[in-house]
Order: C-alpha cells, then sequence, then structure tokens
C-alpha cells in the first residue's frame, strides 16, 4: 500500500536562506529524501472558529490556496513554490482536514458550513498581516474562496476557482449523470454514522478511489503525498468532520447560495478553471456561462486533465495563475 511507503516525516529549520520549515518525507522504496515546500514556514493560527494549520513563503501580494478532498495543503506542492517568486503564498488546510481542527459540530452542521470555514481562513489571513488578498481554490477549497468573495468583497481580490460550479447551480441541475458522478455529495451527507463508519474502516480504500478515478495523469500523486493524505483521513474526527460540510452543503451552502443567487454577485475579478476530461466537463456544455451569473468580470479554459488540476497540470495552473492573479 502506498501508505506503507511513508515511514517518517519531519520539520527542520533551514540552514541558509530565509527562515522556513521543509517538509521532508522518506520513501523507503525509493531510498530517498523529498523535500516540499522548501523555504516556506510553518503555521498554527487559533481563530474564534478553529485553528488553522498551514505554511507559508515568497514575497509579494498575498495569494491564499486552498486544497479540496481527500488532500490538504500539500496538493500545492508543484504549485506553490513557483508562485511564490512574485507573491506571498498562504496555503492552509480547511477546518476539519489535515492539522487545521475539527470543532464539534450541530444539529444544523452550521460549524461545517462554507461560510464557518472561510470565516477561519479570513481571520487566519488577517492575523498573518493580510486584510487584502486573493484566493485560489480547487474542489471544496474553491466552495469555500467564492462563498468567502461573497460575504467578504472588501477582502477578496482576485478569485481563482477550479473544478466547480456553485452548489446551487450543482443541485439544480442534478440528474442521473450527476447522480453517479458525484457519488461521494449523496454519500458522505447521509445521516451519521454510516458513511463514517465505512470510511473508518478503510481509508485507503477511500483515498485511493478518489485520486484514482477522478485523474487522468496517472503520476500526479508521489508516494509520500498519497500516503500523507490516506493518514490523515485515517483519523475518525477528521472522517466525521468532511461528512459534516457534505451535510450542510446539502442544506446550508445551498440555502445561502439560493438567498445570494440574483441579489449578490462576486466583486471582484474570477479565473476558473475546469478539467476538459473530468466531471465538469462531461456534465456541462458551458460552465463558463454559470460562473458569469455570479460575477461581471469572469475568464477561463478548460484544462485537459482530470479533476486535480493543480496536480496534474501545475505548470498550466501556475502560468494561468500568474497571468491572473494582481
Amino acid at each position: 500500500m502506498a501508505a506503507a511507503r511513508l515511514e517518517l516525516l519531519i520539520h527542520r529549520r533551514l540552514a541558509q536562506g530565509p527562515p522556513g520549515t521543509s517538509v521532508i518525507f522518506y520513501d523507503s522504496l525509493a531510498r530517498g529524501f523529498v523535500v516540499m515546500f522548501d523555504g516556506f514556514e510553518e503555521f498554527d493560527i487559533s481563530s474564534n472558529g478553529a485553528a488553522v494549520h498551514g505554511v507559508r513563503g515568497g514575497d509579494g501580494p498575498p495569494v491564499l490556496l486552498l486544497h479540496g478532498i481527500p488532500e490538504t495543503h500539500l496538493m500545492w506542492h508543484r504549485v506553490a513554490p513557483r508562485l511564490a517568486e512574485r507573491y506571498t503564498v498562504v496555503a492552509t488546510d480547511l477546518r476539519g482536514y489535515g492539522d487545521s481542527g475539527k470543532p464539534p459540530s450541530s444539529a444544523d452542521h452550521e460549524p461545517y458550513s462554507m461560510r464557518a470555514i472561510g470565516g477561519d481562513q479570513l481571520e487566519a489571513m488577517r492575523q498573518l498581516g493580510y486584510d487584502q488578498f486573493s484566493i485560489a481554490g480547487h474542489d471544496r477549497g474553491a466552495r469555500c474562496a467564492y462563498r468567502l468573495a461573497l460575504d467578504h468583497p472588501d477582502a477578496v481580490l482576485g478569485l481563482a476557482v477550479m473544478d466547480v460550479v456553485p452548489v446551487g447551480d450543482a443541485y439544480q441541475r442534478a440528474d442521473k449523470d450527476f447522480s453517479l458522478l458525484y457519488w461521494q455529495w449523496s454519500f458522505l451527507a447521509a445521516p451519521e454514522p454510516v458513511p463514517e463508519q465505512f470510511i473508518n474502516a478503510a481509508p485507503a480504500t477511500m483515498v485511493d478511489f478518489m485520486l484514482n478515478e477522478w485523474t487522468v495523469v496517472k503520476d500526479a500523486f508521489p508516494a509520500e503525498v498519497r500516503g500523507e493524505y490516506v493518514e490523515k483521513l485515517s483519523h475518525p474526527d477528521t472522517v466525521h468532520a468532511i461528512c459534516e460540510e457534505f451535510r450542510a452543503s446539502a442544506t446550508l451552502d445551498y440555502e445561502q447560495d439560493e438567498a445570494d443567487r440574483g441579489n449578490r454577485k462576486i466583486s471582484c475579478p474570477v479565473l476558473f478553471l475546469w478539467s476538459q476530461r473530468g466531471s465538469v466537463g462531461k456534465l456541462y456544455d458551458d460552465p463558463l456561462a454559470i460562473w458569469q451569473q455570479w460575477a461581471d468580470n469572469v475568464r477561463g479554459s478548460p484544462v485537459p486533465v482530470g479533476h486535480f488540476i493543480p496536480e496534474e497540470a501545475p505548470e498550466e495552473t501556475t502560468r494561468q495563475l500568474m497571468n491572473f492573479l494582481p
């Protein structure tokens, strides 16, 4: 199993250059060390909602990178160092994922709504010293990002969303194809404890299935990264938090999107990238037109890969972001 290859995760201070940390993995089969986020500093910030774990590096205008399921901030490991040549890059774990906080939920799932999760990220950026910043989000991170842009337009200068349409539009257009391609929406939103118990029994099965089935670039996930994703999903509190997030998506997130539809728009420029060979490309004839209903300044294009755009096409992702970000 890929998880068996992950034998050691340590952090060290750099001996030269600006202060920072490097995340170092030892891959026993490759018999070598792999360094990621070289020169970035690691942080944990307490917020009113949940602690936020992440890394920061580079110099320039701030940009926040947000990941999707079943990942952590590590998904940006091929993009963040390049962006850091021009920007101050912050990559975090969303509430419930990775090493960020996992607070208790409630009957209405509000602590795991995208409004609450976005609040964590806003507070973390402010504590880091950034009252205004751009955001790039993939999958669940994109949903957090656009909700944050709607709720806090004065804070978000630019918004890049990858491989999603707004949750309200997704549910309104749902059909048989959607139910099969987006099976996780129904499965993870099922009542507690059914999905939790299934995933806790075989977390590697869930991670490997998502990574293998939603991608077309088969070497997109180094063994040490795949192993880290499995390890993080091997904690029951993480699994419960993620299920709560999907339960909130079907209720609060949908309701908040519908309340904003026709009443509020995203005020900053928007970049939308979608997977030409993934579910978004298969389900929607013109997904860019959907986003153009939510913002006046929208541009975008398909990327000829699967769902995990930043990991399958890191050079194209970086190029698009550098051409877009202020």
